[in-house]
């Protein structure tokens, strides 16, 4: 080869290898996150840099919709719109739905179904990975963690907690305003509360749990909502999760339904006491997760199957979901404990055992059930 054709394949070569880079750099991989803020900041500070460091060249960028149904009713209009459009590919690779607008995606063929093709895809062993309120997701969806309510109480005022529901109202019908709870309208603590005990007396748990949605499952619920009522009036309504919190710290009450999560968070901050415990009541409490999926014509599938398997990892799930946020691990706890210190795995296990969820961590009601649970609420009992 003569030399200026030398020279010539050396800057063709150079420029296409600055091609590749410049191209490898403008990989970007979108994110839409629901929840609050601090799941989105979770995202920014921390997994996407984590991501960015393993895959030079890629850029995450993350957008938050807000909590509840509102913020992952936008995810699921932006699919439709998207897929109702006839794009060959969608603009978003990962989202973080909550798990009643994930059924509806499922349904809707929004979602790919990945989950067996990535690495940690066994260690969902939880039921909320196969069931999201009645809709099978399985293999659509990677827990990204598990959110838990209990029954937080103060050790120096309770000495043998309530076990039970049952328990919890002979210990308030003895013990008048010493129990406090958010009502149905005040957040999800004071709803799973509520849920609860449906599930306690309102009769076919199992039916409302997993379906088929029939009216005629809720026979039970007008006397389990006039007891609701009664044992309502012994009760002091506080003014949210965190104002549980701030009551039972003050000692203003004794006990009272709340996030594990907050409570965790706060006691590791000072804001609460450290003597406070929690225990979860038979014969269940609700929690829910936020999930991991992939819309179905997502443009960087494997990018975003890598993304959640690192997510998913035994590691991440120990550093970033348990220690950042006490929250319990979305995949099986098991494997997450050889990477957690004993301090920690016993701060976050020691009063609502792995047993203790296993058996007494239940879903929220099927969208319809739980709709009319709601209404019906209102209607017979309000606060």
């Amino acid at each position: 080869m003569k030399p200026f054709q030398r020279a010539l394949s050396l800057s063709i070569a150079l420029a296409l290898g600055s091609l590749s880079l410049s191209a490898q750099a403008q990989v970007t991989l979108n994110v839409i996150s629901g929840g609050s803020q601090n799941m989105v900041d979770y995202v920014t500070d921390y997994l996407g840099p984590l991501f960015e460091k393993q895959n030079p060249g890629v850029k995450v960028s993350v957008v938050g919709t807000g909590p509840d149904d509102a913020g992952s009713q936008k995810m699921l209009e932006k699919l439709q719109a998207q897929k109702a459009a006839g794009l060959a590919t969608w603009d978003t690779d990962v989202i973080v739905p909550n798990q009643q607008k994930t059924g509806e995606m499922v349904q809707a063929g929004l979602l790919l179904k990945y989950r067996d093709s990535i690495s940690t895809g066994k260690y969902a062993v939880s039921q909320s990975a196969k069931q999201a309120l009645g809709v099978n997701v399985d293999g659509y969806v990677m827990p990204m963690f598990e959110s838990q309510t209990a029954l937080a109480y103060n050790p120096d005022l309770i000495k043998n907690p309530p076990a039970s529901y049952d328990e919890l109202r002979s210990f308030v019908a003895k013990n008048p305003k010493s129990f406090g709870y958010n009502g149905l309208k005040g957040g999800m603590s004071g709803v799973a509360f509520v849920v609860g005990w449906m599930y306690a007396y309102g009769g076919n748990p199992d039916v409302v749990q997993q379906g088929p949605y029939d009216a005629k499952a809720q026979a039970g619920w007008k006397k389990a909502f006039t007891d609701l009522k009664a044992f309502n009036q012994q009760v002091v309504f506080t003014p949210g999760n965190a104002g549980t919190l701030d009551m039972l710290n003050r000692g203003e009450i004794a006990m009272g339904p709340v996030w594990v999560d907050m409570f965790h968070t706060w006691q590791a901050e000072g804001r609460l006491a450290p003597n406070l415990k929690l225990k979860l009541l038979s014969p269940g409490m609700p929690g829910q997760p936020y999930y991991y999926a992939i819309p179905a014509k997502a443009k960087n599938v494997e990018l975003a199957k890598k993304f959640i398997a690192l997510a998913t990892s035994p590691a991440v799930q120990a550093e970033g979901i348990v220690k950042r946020f006490n929250w319990y691990p979305g995949i099986d706890a098991n494997v997450v404990k050889s990477s957690l210190d004993a301090k920690t795995w016993n701060q976050l296990f020691v009063d609502v055992t792995p047993t203790d969820l296993a058996k007494f961590s239940k879903p929220f009601p099927l969208a319809p059930f739980f709709k009319d649970m709601r209404e019906q609420y209102e209607a017979q009992v309000q606060n």
